[in-house]
């Protein structure tokens, strides 16, 4: 790497001296940015702050029951109201196309995602997502037990790790590692086994006062939690930081050690060298994400949906709700008449929209964190050199990299066509921007006392650098840091590649942080929530979940979570109703 930067600037000092510019090396790769347009979202607040007034509405709809987003939680109460026979209702949307992080794109005729891009398959915690996969023919009985379609689940080899200079199969460093890291290997998975017998972790999580071990753990980060159990192995940072911002979008010293703890205890344990554990279970994804399952969600809503619409205000009225929203398309005010509204919309845009918004909506929006994130699509035209090791795999990581980047690696789009002969293919890289660059202030031990919850003031600013880089920095500036990286395990891909397409979410997920009160999630006190009758938890074939209410208001949205999955989406989307 010396030797190249050498190299490299030793050619641009000739170029500079002889009065010209270097060449870019880069400049056949060809793209933009794409998906939505961070305008359209920040219309509302620029009009505010510019002291202008909104222009009164231009036409007036009524429907019987009303969906603001359209992210996987609206479509969910959307199908839930289906499900229900009732058709009165309307789903208004910011962007063009519903689906929220689950949506999609074409490049040279390639579907690739532009954001979430697999499904774990659901454990019975997840009764709803479960029926709808039934429902969207993934899974079925057979002879008595359920089988899911083999065409939709990740194939062979899944996943694989560029580290020391070679690929190793599997994502948790292992080439060439000493005996003490896999002694501490060993010891963190006894603690997520210890974790897993003091409490029961489920995904969704179970709303309601948690165990004493997860308050204890949504109190403190977790690179607190490690240092607490002597856990300073950099390797095993590594693979935990890695882990967290790739369902969080922050690392081991943003995330609590709940999260930390449950993103292993909830699914699959934690696999370490030499235990005999049982085979990890598999997931489903397509080409393009889970934009397969979001657009099968959004396809029989036909004129229900109405995309390009900027909801500005939402009011609740003698006899039912009101709400105004921008049509893009028009460049008009709508006002939309109801009898009840479910708000599917992050917590922060929902605290701002909502008139006279309750305490409950304002302290959580006051305490969220959200992770910004890039998405890069990036068309290969023909196959990659490949290292030493295993086989292209569907998802392909750098160990760190030393770049300070944020990036997660890349997914295979065509990882699951089964062709026999690899050929042009589009790879999706990820960069979580939800905490501060570098992984070594991040892994290394924290100073004592520094593992303490940030205050609930402090936790929008969270994010606010990697949201000010998105909008900044040039296409071109991306694009040249992304061929750089992924240039470490494959030298051809700038001659390969023809054309990248960097999809910008400034919100993309709420990040878990830790809490004082130990509290899991932004769920209010339970005399805000409501719950079913007797008679219809004895009519319901879910268990029994509790759902927000206030007024003629039911809010549906990941966000109260705390994280950002497909479950928790579905499950409030589908309660809601």
């Amino acid at each position: 790497m010396q030797r190249r930067h050498f190299l490299t600037a030793g050619a641009g000092t000739v170029w500079a001296a002889a009065g010209c510019t270097a060449p870019d090396p880069n400049a056949h790769i060809t793209g933009g940015f794409v998906g939505g347009e961070p305008a359209r979202g920040h219309w509302l607040r620029d009009t505010l702050r510019a002291g202008k007034p909104l222009p009164a509405p231009s036409a007036t709809f009524k429907t019987r029951v009303l969906i603001a987003g359209g992210g996987v939680a609206g479509l969910a109460a959307a199908r839930a109201l289906r499900l229900r026979g009732m058709d009165d209702f309307a789903l208004l949307e910011l962007e063009d196309v519903a689906g929220g992080n689950s949506r999609s794109a074409e490049l040279g005729g390639l579907a690739c995602p532009l954001g979430a891009h697999y499904l774990p398959l659901p454990g019975d915690d997840a009764p709803e997502v479960q029926d709808l996969l039934e429902e969207l023919g993934l899974r079925s009985r057979v002879s008595g037990r359920w089988q899911y379609d083999e065409r939709h689940l990740c194939h062979s080899p899944q996943e694989r790790l560029y580290f020391n200079g070679q690929w190793q199969e599997g994502l948790l460093p292992l080439h060439g590692v000493g005996a003490s890291t896999i002694a501490q290997y060993q010891k963190f998975a006894g603690l997520v086994e210890q974790a897993r017998r003091a409490a029961r972790w489920t995904m969704p999580v179970q709303i309601g006062a948690p165990a004493l071990v997860k308050s204890a753990l949504s109190a403190i980060t977790f690179i607190a939690y490690l240092d607490q159990n002597g856990l300073d192995d950099r390797h095993l940072r590594w693979y935990l930081d890695y882990s967290c911002r790739d369902d969080y979008g922050a690392g081991i010293a943003t995330v609590s050690a709940w999260a930390g703890i449950h993103y292993f205890a909830s699914r699959h344990g934690f696999h370490a060298p030499g235990a005999e554990t049982a085979e990890r279970e598999g997931l489903l994804t397509w080409p393009e994400g889970n934009a397969w399952l979001t657009r099968r969600l959004a396809a029989p809503l036909g004129e229900r949906l109405h995309t390009g619409r900027t909801v500005l205000r939402i009011n609740n009225t003698k006899h039912g709700v009101e709400v105004d929203a921008f049509n893009s398309a028009t460049q008009a005010i709508e006002r939309w008449q109801a009898e009840q509204i479910v708000v599917a919309l992050p917590v922060f845009v929902a605290a701002r929209v909502v008139q006279d918004a309750p305490d409950f909506l304002r302290q959580a929006a006051s305490q969220v964190a959200y992770a910004p994130w890039l998405v890069a699509n990036i068309h290969i035209a023909q196959p990659l050199h490949d290292r030493p090791g295993p086989a292209p795999s569907w998802d392909n990581v750098l160990y760190d990299t030393g770049l300070g980047t944020g990036g997660l690696g890349y997914v295979d789009a065509t990882h699951q066509s089964l062709q026999p002969v690899a050929g042009a293919t589009v790879l999706t890289h990820y960069r979580a921007l939800g905490d501060a660059h570098g992984f070594g202030p991040r892994i290394a031990p924290t100073a004592p006392g520094s593992g303490t919850p940030a205050s609930a003031a402090s936790a929008p600013a969270i994010g606010v650098e990697g949201r000010k880089l998105l909008l900044d920095k040039r296409w071109a500036a991306w694009r040249d840091e992304i061929v750089a990286e992924l240039a470490l395990a494959h030298p051809d891909l700038a001659a390969k590649a023809t054309r990248m397409d960097i999809m910008r979410y400034g919100h993309a997920m709420a990040i878990p942080t830790p809490k004082a009160s130990g509290q899991i999630g932004l769920w209010p006190s339970p005399n805000m929530r409501e719950q079913l009758s007797k008679k219809e938890r004895q009519a319901n074939p879910y268990p029994a979940r509790p759902v927000l209410a206030w007024q003629r208001l039911r809010f549906a949205h990941s966000d109260w979570a705390g994280y950002s999955v497909f479950e928790e989406a579905f499950t409030a989307g589908h309660w809601a109703v």
